[in-house]
């Protein structure tokens, strides 16, 4: 199966602790995962190496003809996923605008029904879970529900490295158990999800909008 890890900031770096702390729980989510899921293959999404132009407009609003190739591209890689990691640090008590921003530019029926994990980090002490709770509502939304699990990493800087791994020895295999937690319940749903997708496409059941969403509204 394929899974994306979204990294939710566009910044160069993140002072005084470069690179970016995102790339740092990014890199480790990534480096979790294959341990436990050498077979599946992930990808990171980096919003800094993604081109969605200086004005918003979503990929759904181009024709099919006129959409640009990175946007039609990351589409592609998106509809053809089987489950997402979410990870954000936290922006007056909200998810990362970079995250959301991406996003937003993709309709839900790309993401729906395969599950996300979400992930949250900071440079204090709280791991950014505030932005998590907005992020469960978001998620669902676009139709990747979360899974129960969640991770949190307060002062990502002192715990993790440039390549995600634990610079705390005497800590790694409870942060290895602590996220291996979140990923194993995005790997199940994601397989329950595929499995049953193939008996019966979900989207069959419920057709999606194609003018506008009151196309959904209750008479």
């Amino acid at each position: 199966m394929k899974f994306l890890i979204f990294l939710g900031s566009a910044r160069q770096s993140s002072p005084p602790h470069p690179p970016r702390l995102g790339e740092r729980v990014t890199q480790a989510c990534k480096r979790y995962f294959q341990r436990v899921f050498p077979e599946h293959e992930i990808e990171i999404i980096d919003p800094l190496l993604i081109d969605t132009g200086s004005v918003f407009k979503p990929h759904f609003a181009y024709g099919p003809r006129t959409v640009p190739e990175t946007l039609g591209t990351l589409a592609n890689k998106i509809r053809h996923a089987n489950g997402y990691l979410m990870v954000s640090p936290e922006y007056n008590h909200s998810m990362s605008p970079a995250l959301a921003h991406l996003l937003n530019h993709f309709g839900s029926s790309n993401f729906a029904y395969k599950p996300s994990l979400i992930v949250t980090y900071s440079a204090g002490q709280w791991g950014g879970v505030r932005a998590a709770v907005g992020m469960r509502s978001f998620l669902s939304e676009l139709g990747c529900l979360p899974v129960s699990a969640m991770i949190h990493v307060p002062k990502a800087a002192e715990i993790f490295d440039s390549t995600g791994h634990c610079t705390q020895t005497d800590t790694d295999a409870q942060w290895a158990s602590y996220f291996e937690r979140g990923i194993s319940q995005l790997v199940w749903w994601a397989q329950a999800a595929a499995t049953h997708a193939e008996q019966v496409n979900p989207h069959d059941l419920i057709k999606h909008f194609q003018r506008d969403p009151s196309q959904r509204n209750a008479p």
